[in-house]
Order: structure tokens, then sequence, then C-alpha cells
């Protein structure tokens, strides 16, 4: 008897490039899921109108329409989990999100961050490694808690920072390592590879010591 899908719902702020990548990854038949919601916190988002396009049902909230982040965040998670999402992607959603909110959702849900976690949590990742003469920078993906970007890390893709880069080139080349990374660990996720135990990532069945490495065929220790 075959197994239903593990439904998704992914959350984005901005144009969408990583939900692009994990819709890409499911009509090549990589990434086994159903998407059943995209989410934004802005009713322009490029995503939305990507998951519009790919028929997956879209939901815009304001977060000024409500009195507290909290409670924005209660009403959001709320209709995520109306939605009978399994799991949870945060794929650019610019937002802190609230304990109580994220609390029935820690070891379902994850978010990428460009870089190489713990290093340059929050904002202007790229500008941060090159004024800090960083040798390489990356990505990584991570399970969510409620400390900002400073979950349990399970991935991590890298790349070598060139003496010509600048903000916007480092950004650029490493985007499609962002595009191959979160796709394959949402993969193992939804496989049962990787699985949240203990409050730490576990992948096949033993304690994740330090983080996945994105190589040229996937995902390895």
């Amino acid at each position: 008897m075959a197994t239903a899908p593990a439904k998704v719902a992914v959350l984005a702020s901005g144009r969408g490039s990583n939900l692009a990548a994990l819709l890409a990854a499911r009509t090549r038949g990589e990434l086994p899921v159903e998407f059943v919601l995209v989410g934004s916190d802005k009713a322009g988002a490029g995503a939305l109108r990507l998951a519009e396009a790919a028929n997956v049902p879209t939901l815009a909230l304001d977060p000024r329409s409500y009195p507290d982040r909290r409670a924005f965040d209660l009403d959001l998670f709320a209709r995520i989990a109306a939605s009978g999402a399994d799991w949870l992607v945060l794929a650019g959603f610019m937002r802190i999100l609230d304990g109580e909110a994220l609390k029935p959702w820690v070891g379902r849900i994850i978010n990428i961050h460009p870089s190489l976690l713990p290093k340059y949590r929050g904002l202007h990742t790229h500008r941060r490694a090159l004024e800090a003469g960083d040798a390489e920078h990356g990505a990584s993906v991570h399970f969510v808690t409620a400390e900002l970007d400073g979950g349990p890390v399970i991935a991590q893709a890298r790349l070598a920072i060139e003496a010509g880069d600048d903000e916007e080139r480092l950004a650029q080349r490493l985007l499609p390592l962002e595009h191959r990374l979160l796709p394959a660990v949402l993969g193992l996720l939804v496989g049962g590879r990787l699985q949240w135990s203990d409050q730490a990532p576990c992948f096949d069945g033993q304690p994740l010591t330090a983080p996945l490495r994105l190589g040229a065929d996937g995902l390895v220790p």
C-alpha cells in the first residue's frame, strides 16, 4: 500500500527562490511531499505568486492587524495547523517567532539561514562574513526553536570566499547551494532518516554530532 506524501507548509516573506527550489524538487520526483500551504506576512511576496502558479493554497496575514506579535503568531500557526501540515519550512520568513506559538511545532519546523551558524545570526550575513575576512561562507538548515537562528544545525553548505566577492556577488554565488541544501534536508526528514530526538537531531538513528555537509552527491556526515 502506497504511503501518502508528507504534508508541508512553507512560510516566506520575499521572492521565494527557496520555495521555487522545493517546488522544482517535488516536480522532479526528488521530494515526495504535498505542499498544503504557503503563507506570508507580506501580501505582495513573490513566494505567494509562485505558490499560486503551482496550485498551492496561499495565506497572507498583515502583522499590523494584530495587537502584538504573539497574537499574530498564534493565529498564523493555528491556520498552519488547520492546513494539515506535518512539517513547516521557513524559507526566507523574516520574522522572529513567539515561543508559545512555536512550541507545538518544535522538531517539525526547519529554517534555512545564509551563514555558517552559529556565525552571523540575524541579518546582513554576507556583509558580515566579508567584513570579518572569513575564508569561507555558507548556508545552514536548522531546527527552529525560540532562540533566533539558534536551534540545532542539521546541515550546511560551504563556499570559499573569492577575492572578487562583494556582498551581492557572494549572495548570488551562495544561492544555488541553498537551493540544493533545503530540499535535501527536507527529503531526509520526510523520509525518516533525520529525526528530532531528546531536543537534538538524529541521523540514521544516531545523534548528529556535527552538521551534515552538502557534497556533489547530496548530504553526507
